[in-house]
């Protein structure tokens, strides 16, 4: 009640004129769409600010498809959405995580709500409701992705999610701290999941059955890359297709995907000790 108070304030002309939207392209994109899409690839962007190409999700808009890409090095995310397409021109740019962050939490949560992209060669503007957000284009070239990705998978495992996750959130706590490592040796239409830590002696493993068509493999995975990846996909059951034990890993999910919707996970195997 008899309080008083003063504070300091700075000059109003000092504060960023927002960018004009000039020689810009845009497109009309359901709010639900754009929230699966930065769900489904923000995980897996790179926290390394060498490499700031690799800290945004690369979007694509072609004639046929709209495609969204995260990687760290270590892992890839590949959101396809083959219901929405731009013109005759295919358009490319790298969103800031930190702004689609900021952009998810503040998406309507209606369905049926729309999102207006805008974007030119070095800002991407989005408006809905009464909302507008300017984030700036990170302006690197994206890695080639769609050569690091194993067309010719010769192992093909379908296994159930809810299974796999728990097995891997046990056997996770044995595996080395530094590496995170666990071991995949399938055999048949089983898979013998284990982890040891030397240094501190500890081991352990579980078997769980799966539907395999292939050779047998032994492969080792960064175990917290797999939960990670595991949890953002919707699907009761994953196929993980591999070729060589040196090769990477893709995960997919076998149902739950909406129409005209395609997700494709990629995971780097780790060295095994022998």
């Amino acid at each position: 009640d008899n309080g008083r108070y003063k504070l300091a304030g700075e000059n109003a002309t000092d504060f960023p004129k927002v960018p004009q939207i000039t020689d810009s392209y845009s497109i009309d994109l359901s709010s639900e769409l754009l929230s699966n899409a930065i769900s489904n690839t923000i995980f897996s962007t790179s926290t390394d600010e060498l490499r700031p190409a690799m800290t945004g999700i690369f979007l694509k808009l072609s004639t046929s498809s709209c495609t969204f890409v995260s990687t760290d090095g270590h892992r890839l995310v590949k959101y396809v959405r083959s219901d929405i397409s731009g013109d005759e021109v295919d358009h490319e740019m790298i969103l800031p995580r930190k702004s689609l962050n900021l952009l998810k939490s503040t998406l309507p949560s209606e369905k049926s709500s729309d999102v207006k992209l805008e974007f030119n060669a070095s800002n991407a503007f989005f408006s809905f409701d009464n909302v507008k957000m300017v984030c700036r284009l990170i302006d690197e070239r994206y890695p080639d992705y769609e050569n690091v990705i194993p067309l010719d998978n010769s192992n093909n495992i379908v296994i159930d999610k809810s299974e796999v996750l728990s097995s891997l959130k046990r056997i996770s706590i044995y595996a080395n701290k530094t590496t995170n490592q666990v071991r995949f040796k399938v055999s048949g239409s089983e898979i013998l999941i284990s982890a040891e830590d030397l240094d501190f002696s500890n081991e352990a493993n579980e078997r769980i059955s799966c539907e395999h068509e292939g050779d047998d493999i032994e492969i080792g995975f960064n175990s917290r890359f797999i939960i990670e990846m595991l949890n953002n996909l919707d699907s009761d059951e994953v196929r993980l297709e591999m070729s060589l034990p040196n090769r990477a890993g893709i995960l997919k999910p076998t149902s739950g995907n909406e129409k005209g919707e395609e997700i494709t996970m990629l995971v780097m195997p780790v060295m095994l000790n022998s």
